[in-house]
């Protein structure tokens, strides 16, 4: 397996560790058949780099990083060859590939990494990463991930190869996991039903927006959109809307019931906002109702554990985002949404549902119900086109809330709160002014003509404010991270006269005074008492459960899985080893950018390369999920149509596809209409022309 080429002296002349060597005369005692001895690349390969300097030479070292993780090796590529009757892969290739497409040439993309040389890359690249401590907010915090969720649920392949839980009988851990983020939610929420998880905050918005609209018998095509959402779920919700000719209009909450009229489906609002407000929208609530309309809510599970419950306040819908439930940001992550509603409208639930049944036995028994892979059975009349949807960050946030409990959400949530209070008093005593009048973490704050000073102090303490670019007010945004050392420098940064420990009972009564335990919209009713969130407390019943539920799964730690589908798949472990570098783990999507050069290199190389290898000018890493590309793609060439001035509507789509294709089509507001395929799975050739000819027709009419 060694070329004998080399010397070992002349690999200590090129500068080879000798622990590298010693694994090399470790490996040269093999023995190799003759078949493997001529398929088997060497070890050690010397080659010309550059064809103009034949001096210089590339030292490869080992079995590259593809071979020990992708495979197969030489035998099993032998074996399949022999089987379908090819003597070498390239022979395989010039029967199954046509010649006017094969590539002919390299890819202009750089050498394939050992692991060992990608370990040392990434961590160089990890340090072009500022590690600053944001307060940011807007949706991503910064957040504990306990030990044994991080080791035993997102780096464990036992949880994150199987991933999609469409086959019940092999599911059953993965289905009572995700059961317990449905009740979860429920619970927090006050809404009767919950599914097991959306892609993110503002894709659940615009799932909302498709209830509410059939919710409405699809008559009502105007929603009135709260100015103090997300500006990035306020953009989701504007594209999506785009495609399907829904009338968005964003204004403030407080003059929404002026503003509805019988074309409005209803309303969607944030709370707490994205200033950190709650207001008493119970007034607009009634409003829409009595106008035949739908209430939605953006909310925060953490802050739902202490104030009041959007099913309290009569809202129809509640969705948002469990990142800060243990899930690191990771620059936006994405991290699983949450979507919940009234049992009214179970069935207009996008994405899966747990329901508890019983086996022939009469045993309890967990499957996916109601909206169950809907885009397989209703395709082009689906709802959505949401598939599998983040279950594995959905089954780290359902540990989450198993590990803590109720009474462990509660304590740090006022924790939070508190320490919010804080920083809320400090500022006032600074002679600022708190524009939010009830929060939870998030606060507003006029700081005047000092902001440029005191964003300066807060980048100088290495610390992320929100900054609102045309106002004198900068925004801090807590979380259950917090030092009492970084309470005193926000307070310093402000110019507080007083630090923690300077605060006298006078200061406390005042901070009292303005706590959610002292308002209106303190939560007073229960969750989460199913006894699932009872049963764990320490480290070692968590890991224990945690493997109790695995071992009722098959995943590709056991064996191949049966069901073929997008998500299941093995990440290798020296890929997920970086999930815990803080450098990666605490990066805020709304920090200044050159706090992410890491991640900008990373995502540049892979654009670069994936447009490289697929031929095109550009790529966008955006989209979240195949099912997602797929719409983005549809939306794009539904836009190219249209800035061409061409009235193009239709879609093509085979009736072998993926159930995805036609819902994503339908979404971008485009025409389905199916291609039959022959019985081996082919393009029937006769239904194609006929369509294009047929379609064809109306396209030339419309002009």
């Amino acid at each position: 397996m060694i070329s004998t080429k080399i010397s070992p002296r002349t690999l200590r002349q090129l500068g080879i560790r000798s622990d590298i060597l010693r694994s090399v005369s470790a490996m040269a005692m093999e023995t190799p058949t003759r078949e493997e001895a001529l398929t088997t690349k060497p070890l050690f390969s010397v080659t010309p780099v550059n064809e103009r300097n034949q001096t210089e030479l590339s030292v490869k070292i080992g079995r590259g990083f593809e071979q020990r993780h992708v495979g197969p090796g030489p035998r099993e590529q032998r074996a399949m060859l022999e089987t379908l009757g090819f003597t070498t892969i390239e022979e395989l290739i010039t029967r199954t590939v046509p010649e006017n497409i094969r590539l002919r040439g390299n890819l202009q993309i750089a050498d394939a990494m050992t692991e060992a040389e990608m370990r040392e890359e990434f961590e160089r690249i990890a340090k072009k990463n500022e590690p600053f401590t944001s307060f940011i907010g807007m949706g991503y915090h910064n957040c504990f991930t306990p030990g044994p969720i991080l080791r035993d649920v997102l780096m464990n392949p036992g949880w994150h190869t199987q991933y999609s839980p469409y086959q019940a009988e092999i599911s059953q851990g993965r289905l009572q996991s995700l059961l317990n983020f449905q009740t979860m939610v429920s619970d927090l929420t006050g809404l009767a039903v919950s599914n097991s998880s959306l892609l993110d905050e503002a894709t659940a918005a615009c799932e909302s927006l498709s209830l509410m609209i059939n919710g409405t018998k699809g008559k009502r095509t105007k929603v009135l959109v709260d100015s103090k959402c997300h500006p990035q779920t306020i953009a989701c919700l504007q594209t999506r809307a785009t495609n399907k000719n829904i009338d968005v209009v964003i204004m403030p909450k407080n003059q929404m019931g002026e503003a509805m009229d019988t074309k409005t489906c209803g309303v969607i609002v944030q709370y707490p906002d994205t200033e950190g407000n709650m207001d008493d929208i119970t007034e607009l609530v009634d409003s829409v109702h009595n106008n035949g309309g739908l209430v939605s809510m953006a909310t925060d599970l953490l802050a739902l554990s202490i104030i009041k419950s959007p099913g309290e306040i009569n809202a129809d819908v509640a969705f948002g985002s469990s990142q800060r439930l243990g899930i690191p940001m990771y620059l936006g992550g994405p991290a699983a949404a949450f979507f919940a509603t009234r049992e009214q409208f179970a069935r207009q639930v996008p994405g899966r549902i747990v329901g508890v049944s019983k086996d022939v036995n009469g045993k309890p028994a967990l499957r996916l119900s109601l909206q169950a892979r809907e885009q397989h059975i209703r395709r082009e009349k689906a709802t959505s086109n949401v598939c599998t949807a983040q279950a594995l960050l959905a089954n780290a946030a359902a540990m989450w809330g198993v590990y803590h409990g109720p009474e462990g959400m509660v304590e740090i949530a006022e924790s939070i709160h508190h320490a919010a209070l804080v920083v809320a008093h400090g500022a006032k005593l600074a002679g600022h002014k708190v524009l939010t009048e009830n929060f939870f973490e998030t606060m507003k704050i006029d700081v005047g003509e000092e902001k440029a000073i005191i964003l300066k102090k807060a980048h100088q303490a290495r610390i992320n404010l929100r900054d609102y670019t045309d106002e004198s007010c900068i925004g801090i945004a807590l979380d259950d991270t917090v030092t009492r050392d970084q309470i005193d420098m926000l307070l310093l940064i402000l110019g507080s006269p007083k630090m923690v420990g300077d605060l006298d009972e006078v200061d406390i009564d005042d901070i009292d005074r303005n706590s959610i335990a002292s308002s209106d919209f303190v939560r007073k009713t229960s969750f989460m008492e199913h006894e699932v969130f009872k049963m764990v407390r320490s480290e070692l019943e968590l890991v224990r459960y945690i493997k109790e539920l695995e071992r009722t799964d098959l995943s590709m730690v056991h064996s191949m899985i049966p069901l073929g589908s997008c998500t299941m798949k093995l990440n290798a472990s020296s890929e997920l080893e970086y999930l815990s570098m803080p450098e990666f783990t605490n990066s805020h999507p709304f920090a200044p950018e050159w706090q992410n050069r890491g991640w900008k290199q990373i995502f540049n190389e892979l654009e670069n390369d994936l447009a490289e290898i697929t031929g095109y000018d550009k790529v966008s890493l955006q989209p979240n999920s195949g099912a997602q590309g797929e719409y983005a793609g549809l939306a794009a060439i539904n836009a190219y149509h249209k800035a061409n001035g061409e009235k193009r509507g239709i879609c093509l789509i085979p009736t072998s596809a993926h159930g995805t294709n036609p819902a994503s089509a339908t979404m971008a507001g485009l025409k389905v209409k199916a291609v039959k395929v022959n019985s081996d799975g082919s393009i029937n050739l006769d239904s194609l022309k006929n369509e294009l000819h047929k379609h064809q027709e109306t396209y030339l009419a419309s002009w």
